[in-house]
């Protein structure tokens, strides 16, 4: 929840200028902004999509977004889960699975978000976390389709603006975790299927967490608000 439209217009169009050939680059402004910001990249390599969606698909629900309205005003994709929605929101493993349900069926991308606290991760219980999250979008009776669609991104909520940091090596571990549960409930999928990182992020530590063998890419926070730190990181998934 950052920015002007101006400001929104002038990140998008700085993006969209210099663009890393070989990577898919999505912006996921505020819903208020995506209108803006779709302008700013039209005919450009990058995508635009939203931070959130409703997981009704029309109704009596003022102030929420329905996944068909973000299709329409040109998101193909849109984030469910975010650590911040769980957190500040409520948003529970299974509203999150029917979020992304609803954007399967609007047509969007889902990244479906994951992730453990740090009581969690001190706790030793990483893994039981994830796999929990996870199991909300595995048993959904629409799985066999969205499995072919969603993107899975990691975020460590204990990593993001707590002055710890996860090594390349701790994210490739819970990836790698990520992988194997997604392969046992869809083993033609998995190796496909793309599973981002969301641990801030930033130009200095990008291209070794692009390294690891399980990590597709990034789902990238304060980074993105600074075009030249979110080219450095672009640049870092091409090579």
């Amino acid at each position: 929840m950052n920015g002007s439209r101006a400001r929104a217009a002038e990140l998008g169009a700085g993006v969209a200028a210099e663009a890393a050939p070989g990577v898919d680059v999505l912006l996921c402004p505020p819903a208020i902004y995506i209108d803006t910001v779709a302008a700013a990249v039209r005919g450009r390599a990058v995508l635009v999509g939203a931070q959130d969606c409703s997981e009704h698909e029309a109704g009596a629900y003022t102030g929420e977004t329905a996944a068909a309205m973000l299709k329409d005003c040109g998101c193909s994709h849109v984030i469910v889960g975010h650590s911040e929605r769980r957190q500040y929101f409520g948003d529970t493993d299974a509203r999150v699975a029917a979020k992304a349900r609803r954007a399967d069926a609007a047509g969007l991308v889902p990244i479906f978000c994951v992730g453990e606290t740090l009581e969690e991760r001190r706790a030793g219980i990483t893994e039981v976390v994830v796999e929990r999250q996870l199991a909300a979008l595995l048993d959904l009776a629409e799985f066999d389709r969205i499995v072919r669609n969603v993107v899975i991104a990691y975020e460590p909520v204990w990593a993001i603006g707590t002055g710890e940091t996860a090594t390349p090596e701790q994210a490739q571990s819970v990836h790698a975790t990520i992988r194997a549960c997604l392969a046992r409930a869809a083993p033609e999928h998995a190796a496909r299927l793309r599973i981002l990182y969301g641990g801030s992020v930033k130009a200095d530590n990008a291209a070794a967490l692009f390294a690891m063998p399980d990590i597709d890419g990034g789902l990238i926070g304060g980074a993105s608000l600074d075009v030249a730190a979110f080219r450095a990181i672009c640049r870092a998934a091409a090579d």
